[in-house]
């Protein structure tokens, strides 16, 4: 298996453009089968998940083609309404395809999807939403079974916000019979690109970004044109990545707004922080100060998605903060691994103490799932000596080429497998 091999301590200088955004390309992809016809994405980063998505759309009929940050997709030959359980195994994100089969073909079969092992991830929110668009679900022998022979507009209110649920519901509802209003709705920027594209098909979607998002339904929708927002978690990840190993890098294709939580906890900590029209800078030099305590929070509070990255980073500040992860109930496996690199973490339940200390030093470390290995990839670039991080593959899943990023700035970082001289 492929490991990245970090040599520490090495500042970080230079520009990087940010990719399109991952969770925003999944389910507009899926928005895709709503209609025939030649859609075009642009600026669709190369990542595993995309990979997938390609070949479950294919795995249905559709025509799935890449050139270069582009993607077109073409739903005309539509011929089947199962997804393989082989490629529902290896991505979450294919739970989003249920919504526009089912609105597009009447009736839709899926196995339970698989994902990074983050904690439990229900996904009984989805299927109460399209129950109540009047969808019959059965399930049997791990098989659901969704048919209708029309949907219809209903009130939905979700006892928590959900995004993939709320996308999901998005997706069947355009074309189902009168208005669903979704309450309690997740109010995250990759739901509001969702809308833009659905709205360039033809569809009627209000609210995206607020907690009640309303869709009239329409008869027909038509193909479109989009380009994807840029990936928030992706530049914070390398503003994180900079603070830690120090620096001077300025991101651009950015929406600085989209960071606000994540860029004030870095300012908090004492590192420089500004931006300009699309772009971010981060300075950092010298030892941070601690935050006091952080709660992950559904947007816009700070992103589940970057606790471990933070943590990697607060490692490393003078006094102790407290991290409390409210979203996943499994997602604290990176602590063992940055313990293995001298950091001084205390876990009880969902909650963190970390008490920083002066240095951490390379070892031999494991990523268990995407954002986890990103924390180890900042921990490694921070780190005195050399790092090597196994588990290459979850990384993949959400970082194009996250080692050639890194090494524009002038990080020490290699991809290679284990029988590779270093």
């Amino acid at each position: 298996m492929e490991q990245f091999v970090i040599e520490g301590e090495k500042p970080l200088y230079g520009t990087v453009r940010i990719h399109g955004a991952k969770n925003a390309a999944l389910p507009i992809l899926a928005a895709t089968l709503l209609s025939g016809g030649i859609h075009e994405i642009h600026d669709v980063p190369r990542l595993k998940d995309i990979e997938v998505m390609g070949r479950i759309l294919g795995a249905l009929g559709a025509r799935f083609s890449r050139t270069g940050n582009r993607i077109q997709v073409d739903a005309s030959t539509l011929r089947t309404c199962h997804i393989p359980d082989v490629l529902m195994r290896q991505m979450r994100s294919s739970i989003f395809l249920m919504g526009p089969l089912l609105s597009r073909l009447g009736e839709v079969s899926v196995t339970r999807p698989g994902g990074c092992a983050i904690g439990s991830r229900p996904i009984d929110l989805h299927l109460y939403g399209l129950r109540s668009l009047g969808a019959r679900i059965e399930e049997k022998d791990g098989l659901i079974r969704c048919s209708a022979r029309k949907l219809t507009g209903a009130t939905i209110h979700f006892k928590t916000p959900s995004v993939g649920a709320t996308e999901n519901v998005m997706l069947a509802a355009v074309r189902a019979e009168g208005t669903t209003v979704i309450r309690n709705a997740a109010r995250e920027p990759e739901i509001v690109d969702l809308q833009a594209f659905l709205n360039r098909m033809g569809a009627d979607v209000r609210g995206a970004g607020t907690d009640t998002i309303v869709i009239r339904g329409v008869r027909e929708l038509r193909p479109a044109s989009h380009e994807i927002i840029p990936d928030r978690i992706v530049a914070g990840t390398l503003a994180v990545a900079a603070a830690a190993a120090g620096g001077e890098v300025t991101l651009t294709n950015t929406i600085p707004d989209h960071l606000r939580c994540t860029l004030n906890l870095l300012k908090r900590a004492g590192v420089s922080v500004s931006s300009e029209g699309d772009a971010i800078r981060v300075r950092s030099e010298g030892r941070h100060r601690a935050v006091g305590r952080i709660e992950t929070q559904p947007y816009p509070g700070f992103p589940t998605d970057m606790q471990p990255q933070m943590m990697a980073f607060l490692c490393l500040a003078e006094g102790t903060s407290v991290i409390c992860e409210r979203i996943f109930d499994a997602r604290l496996k990176h602590v063992g691994e940055l313990v293995r690199m001298g950091a001084d973490l205390t876990v009880d339940g969902n909650t963190v103490w970390i008490r920083g200390v002066p240095h951490l030093t390379g070892a031999d470390v494991e990523a268990t799932d995407l954002r986890a290995g990103a924390a180890l990839v900042v921990a490694g670039l921070a780190a005195r000596g050399i790092t090597r991080v196994g588990g290459v593959q979850h990384i993949d899943r959400g970082y194009e080429g996250l080692e050639e990023i890194l090494r524009s700035l002038g990080g020490r970082i290699y991809r290679n497998s284990p029988s590779d001289s270093d």
